[in-house]
């Protein structure tokens, strides 16, 4: 099984599905993964076999590190999109995540001022008023709510302790539509279970819930990249189309990924 580790604290710019032209931030060490989930889908693999023995890289390494390679993008190349918050787990998760967000937007501003700043969360910290506060700032908040099922999410996001998923959509619904539902659709199977949710039995929940939090956006997509669960599939283009068509039917605009 190959797995992608991803340098720290700036890595690409790569190509996003959903995106554009990325350049990514990782707050995360670059010699393993630092996360509250453990998803069975996720492309740097199980956190048990990636554990860091590096520091997460400081505020001020994040910010000279960054204004280097926009410097280095404005003289040669490529004009990015985005300058997206993700790499190895979850950057919210960073203790100067706010203070690092202020600088990125700064220099962003500096730069590059058409650039978006995205930031890709599994949504564990937006409880934290500072981390809250950090996401009301970017232009794409994106926060994952792959089902509402609990079962389901302790079976394929496998979050670390306790998680309330009442309380993760309480936290996006204070966001009044400030934020981008993330939504990873797939089928086959984990350690015998199955583990298709593009069935009415999770969609439709998911849909009631989507419409109550109310986002100003939905991102559909599926499994790109190789899996640490051996047994997963992608879910099909008509399947992704057709709960892609529930939302635009709710009136959320909604972007679907193959």
């Amino acid at each position: 099984m190959s797995t992608i580790i991803y340098p720290s604290p700036i890595f690409g710019p790569v190509h996003s599905r959903r995106l554009g032209v990325s350049l990514g931030i990782n707050l995360l060490p670059e010699d393993g993964k630092f996360c509250t989930f453990d998803c069975i889908y996720c492309e740097c693999g199980f956190n048990e076999e990636h554990r860091p023995k590096k520091k997460l890289p400081l505020r001020e390494q994040v910010c000279e590190a960054l204004e280097a390679r926009l410097i280095d993008m404005r003289q040669n190349g490529p004009r990015p999109d985005v300058l997206t918050f993700a790499g190895n787990g979850e950057p919210t998760a960073h203790p100067q995540f706010a203070g690092i967000i202020a600088d990125t937007l700064a220099l962003r501003d500096r730069f590059f001022p058409q650039a978006k700043i995205s930031v890709l969360s599994n949504s564990t910290f937006i409880h934290k008023p500072e981390v809250f506060d950090a996401l009301n700032k970017v232009d794409n908040n994106i926060l994952k709510l792959d089902t509402v099922d609990a079962d389901y999410i302790c079976l394929t996001d496998r979050p670390a302790g306790h998680y309330d998923v009442r309380k993760i959509i309480e936290g996006m619904k204070a966001f009044r539509g400030r934020l981008i539902i993330q939504t990873l659709f797939m089928k086959g199977s984990y350690r015998g279970q199955d583990v298709n949710n593009t069935t009415d039995r999770y969609v439709l929940p998911w849909l009631e819930t989507v419409k109550e939090i109310a986002p100003r956006q939905v991102m559909i997509y599926t499994i790109d990249r190789e899996t640490p669960g051996p047994d997963l599939e992608k879910a099909t283009r008509e399947e992704l189309d057709r709960i892609g068509a529930l939302v635009k039917e709710a009136g959320i605009p909604v972007s679907v990924s193959y």
